[in-house]
């Protein structure tokens, strides 16, 4: 029988609010933050423990990243197949991460932003680091496991992380409405921080500072902002100014060069090759003239990009124009959101430290409850066959006298001898005083006889003071927890003697960077731009000695000053600026670069209308023309704009404009407009009226439907003519009517 549809009646706001809240939740908590307790993503986390579960060890050998990828999708993380090997790749960056946790083998990417090797190339293990002090322990019951995305397997909950990997790795993710970045620390000083806060529960930040001095990224450079990182790791959130290390190298003819041998974290990847670009724009520029040369001689070894200098450079000046104008210094945004206690959470310095310390002994109590239950079992078993030892005749001949192992049992237990039939007479009554405990009694039934042999007795002996001695340490461990933090403390200090490592980015407060820029001396220049849109400048002189060349052979010729800009106007209605200086200037016979290039232009997808010096449309009126016949005028004071590319008036789908002329102003400038069935309407230029350039605009002429606008002119005291049907029309000397009419025939 079918079930009866049931329609739920609500308010469609109410289910998209819900359904967007669970939505953020799941990306916030399950995709994009890291748990404070272990400093991993979920998809990090899945992929550690999925090639723990592979037996993918330090030390076996590589397997294949696209058997790790496809076990991890198909077990736990049904997200991708890309976002699984992104996660693996980074793990394995010691350029992204202070402590790699994964050991790749292959083309991994390198710090100038290749990508790695495609998944089916590269291979992977686990580090040493990862399986002893990240996934050590999993078998002893420490973290709970949950089901996975279709409940057939079980994954852990979180990582019995023993170090604090959320600040000696740090993190980056965008989540919904929020987002992470905390950056990585020295693994030696955060162990020594954590021991501090375990010594000292009531440490401050500026206590804990004396430890953890401040970010150390795996690509050192220098911070340089010592003095705000109080403030950031009390509130969690901040900026860390980081620079480039620069140094001065002597090279031949008494000149000097620069070389950069670390870099801001902020430029790892294709930030290297942004940084040389910008340092070419400064030198094309003429802002660097000190730079001759510029070469990036990066290895395996190491970051080299040398600066090659003209003799007598000034260095200084040099080095806080390239801290101001590139990525040599540059600032890294810090965010130290977390997962805690199942809600994201922005923390300071102690409260990350507080939640990893309250972890650890949350692990080492459940790790010695697993062990203590254990080591009591043993004793139990090891008490049961010492104390059968002493009565070993008697239990063989209940063994010889039982019909079944569970009478056996019976009487080894409770001291039923009623189905057991004894050799001698007084064995029956010591049977019955027999107390031996279930346990004790399954170890008894299923020891060999080799065990009764003095050495292995002797060896039992020894088992069980070892045993009772692992009880009474488990028991202080559990009963104390100075003990239990001394536990802790022992197993960090051996990890950072064997994973620890120097500092490698440089702190200190260091002086503001000021670079001015030297002002432009204003001049009077001449921009010449020819038929196929090459552009260039050249100086008044020149232009005034080849005035009759330049104004041949150049469809616009516009004077302006080096200070100002060009505006291009174009059929989409876009206004396209470029400042003059940005253009090439020099000699008269030099090409040019196209206007494609030095601007947002593009001669395949737009048409010039007008081009124009900002200064020529000051204190003007444009008149804008479009293909549907509108008309309005607009304040040249309109387009003194900041961005290279802005609209220039409002366009319909479907529009293009047909003209864009700067006005005279006179009484007797007029327009005509010309339809594809050649009906001609003059009328005054005064009577478009004035309007902003978000603006539409007023009906020029009355147009039939089934003609369409052709063409608009402005006319101005010179005489002007087109040709209509191999005849010539003077458009001046058309009778002028006024706006909005229908025109005559010609």
């Amino acid at each position: 029988m079918q079930e009866k549809e049931q329609i739920i009646r609500t308010e469609y706001s109410e289910i998209m609010q819900k359904s967007y809240i669970d939505y953020a939740m799941s990306v916030i908590i399950a995709r994009a933050l890291p748990d404070v307790r272990d400093g991993l993503k979920p998809v990090q986390r899945r992929t550690l423990y999925d090639m723990h579960e592979l037996g993918i060890r330090y030390d076996r050998p590589y397997r294949k990243c696209a058997r790790i990828v496809g076990d991890t999708m198909g077990k736990y993380h049904p997200h991708g197949d890309s976002s699984i090997y992104e996660a693996l790749v980074v793990m394995a960056q010691d350029f992204k991460k202070g402590l790699p946790l994964v050991d790749g083998h292959g083309n991994f990417g390198s710090i100038e932003g290749d990508g790695a090797a495609a998944m089916r190339y590269t291979e992977a293990r686990l580090q040493k680091i990862t399986q002893e002090a990240y996934l050590a322990d999993l078998d002893k019951g420490v973290v709970d496991f949950v089901p996975n995305f279709d409940e057939t397997e079980k994954e852990p909950s979180v990582l019995p992380v023993k170090v604090p990997n959320l600040l000696v790795n740090g993190a980056e993710g965008i989540a919904v409405g929020m987002a992470t970045s905390i950056p990585p620390h020295n693994f030696s000083e955060v162990v020594d921080g954590v021991k501090a806060y375990m010594k000292n529960p009531g440490i401050t930040t500026a206590e804990l500072m004396e430890h953890i001095k401040g970010p150390d990224f795996p690509t050192g450079g220098i911070v340089v902002n010592q003095s705000d990182l109080l403030q950031i790791y009390e509130t969690g959130v901040g900026k860390v100014k980081i620079r480039g290390k620069v140094e001065i190298e002597q090279a031949k003819g008494g000149r000097q060069r620069l070389v950069i041998t670390e870099i801001p974290y902020t430029m790892v990847g294709a930030n290297i090759g942004k940084f040389l670009v910008d340092v070419y724009n400064l030198v094309e520029s003429r802002k660097a003239n000190d730079i001759v040369d510029i070469s990036n001689q990066s290895s395996k070894e190491g970051i080299r990009i040398v600066l090659d200098l003209k003799k007598g450079a000034d260095i200084e000046t040099l080095c806080n124009m390239l801290y101001k104008k590139t990525r040599l210094e540059d600032t890294f945004g810090v965010n130290m959101l977390a997962v805690a206690d199942g809600r994201p959470e922005t923390m300071g310095l102690v409260p990350i430290i507080r939640h990893h310390v309250d972890f650890q002994y949350e692990l080492a109590t459940r790790k010695y409850q697993t062990l203590l239950a254990k080591e009591l079992e043993k004793k139990e078993v090891q008490e049961g066959l010492i104390k059968a030892c002493d009565v070993i005749d008697l239990i063989i001949e209940i063994l010889r006298g039982s019909k079944n192992i569970r009478d056996a049992k019976d009487c080894l237990i409770n001291g039923n001898t009623k189905n057991i039939e004894f050799r001698y007479k007084g064995s029956e009554a010591d049977a019955k005083q027999l107390c031996f405990t279930e346990r004790q009694a399954t170890a008894i039934l299923e020891m060999r006889l080799y065990k009764l042999i003095g050495l292995e007795i002797a060896a039992l002996m020894k088992e069980h003071e070892t045993t009772l001695s692992n009880i009474a340490k488990y028991e202080e461990i559990l009963g104390s927890r100075a003990a239990m933090a001394k536990v802790i403390i022992k197993e960090l200090t051996r990890f950072q003697k064997e994973y620890g490592s120097a500092r490698k980015t440089a702190i200190e407060n260091a002086a503001e960077a000021v670079y001015e820029e030297k002002k432009v001396e204003e001049m009077p220049v001449v921009l010449l731009m020819d038929r196929f849109g090459y552009v260039k400048t050249v100086d008044a002189p020149t232009y005034e000695r080849n005035k009759e060349a330049a104004d041949a052979e150049n469809k616009y010729v516009i004077p302006c000053m080096n200070t100002d800009k060009l505006c291009i106007f174009t059929d989409k209605g876009q206004l396209h600026s470029v400042k003059v200086l940005d253009l090439p200037h020099g000699k008269f016979r030099e090409k040019g670069t196209p206007l494609d290039n030095v601007s947002n232009y593009n001669s395949n997808e737009e048409r010039m209308l007008c081009v124009s010096s900002l200064s020529g449309l000051l204190g003007r009126k444009l008149l804008f023309a479009n293909s549907s016949g509108m008309l309005k005028q607009v304040q040249g004071e309109e387009f003194d704009v900041s961005k290279r590319t802005v609209s220039s008036t409002k366009l319909n789908e479907g529009e293009t404009l047909l003209l864009v002329q700067v006005l005279e102003g006179t009484q007797e400038e007029s327009i005509v407009m010309q339809t594809k069935k050649n009906m001609f309407l003059r009328f005054l230029a005064s009577d478009v009226p004035e309007k902003k350039k978000g603006a539409v605009g007023v009906r020029g002429m009355k147009i039939d439907e089934k003609d369409s606008l052709a063409a608009v002119y402005l006319l101005g005291q010179e005489e002007y003519a087109v040709m209509v049907k191999e005849k010539e029309v003077a458009l001046h000397r058309l009778r002028m009517a006024n706006r909005d009419g229908k025109g005559v025939k010609k």
